[in-house]
């Protein structure tokens, strides 16, 4: 796949899997839009890439799903195109079930699901007009096989997996590509601020890194 000259665009970029495809992309001729709920962090995540002249900063935080429309205006704005969309940004959960509040699972799917599916339909007029452009999904295992005490996470996952599919079929003629990735044990921050029963981070990292 031939990167030179594309401009791509990752959420959650300020750490974790976003973090890192930043700095590895950065070393190809591309351009970079980051973007994350904290400003500072992804200055600092920017910093660290090669070639930070190319790459733009673009505060975004998708629980504000109905935004999206206004943001995908900004992203495009920065480098007149947009070439690839990596919808990494996301929460996870560490909770029974049973013992969590209906409100967590509403978080989770308007981050997870709304959030992602929000931006990626905001900017499907930009590469249908352009007859050209790829959709990265970073999902997860558990976007395939549920495991305990990631109901609701596990649920979103394949909330967007049943989504990107269709999508998949439904623009295939429009020259549109779309990818859905699942990493599975990674050692990032996610389950730091995974969410717990109430609604709070759970504040620690699990034994085992987990996406």
């Amino acid at each position: 796949m031939n990167l030179e000259n594309k401009t791509i665009w990752i959420t959650g970029a300020s750490s974790g899997i976003g973090k890192a495809l930043a700095m590895e992309l950065s070393n190809y001729k591309v351009k970079l839009i980051l973007s994350a709920r904290n400003a500072d962090q992804l200055e600092s995540v920017k910093s660290l890439c090669q070639n930070p002249g190319n790459v733009k900063v673009l505060p975004m935080d998708l629980l504000k799903w109905k935004d999206s429309k206004k943001m995908v205006e900004e992203a495009i704005g920065l480098f007149g195109s947009i070439d690839i969309l990596i919808n990494n940004a996301g929460i996870s959960q560490r909770s029974m079930a049973a013992e969590t509040d209906l409100l967590v699972d509403e978080k989770i799917f308007a981050i997870n699901y709304f959030g992602t599916i929000a931006l990626t339909k905001a900017l499907l007029p930009h590469f249908i007009m352009k007859q050209s452009g790829h959709l990265v999904v970073i999902s997860s295992v558990v976007g395939r096989i549920g495991t305990p005490l990631r109901s609701s996470y596990a649920a979103s996952k394949h909330a967007l997996h049943g989504f990107f599919d269709s999508l998949r079929a439904e623009i295939y003629d429009e020259h549109i590509l779309v990818t859905l990735i699942c990493p599975g044990f990674v050692d990032t921050n996610i389950s730091i601020n995974a969410l717990v029963s109430d609604g709070s981070a759970q504040g620690t990292k699990d034994n085992t890194f987990c996406h």
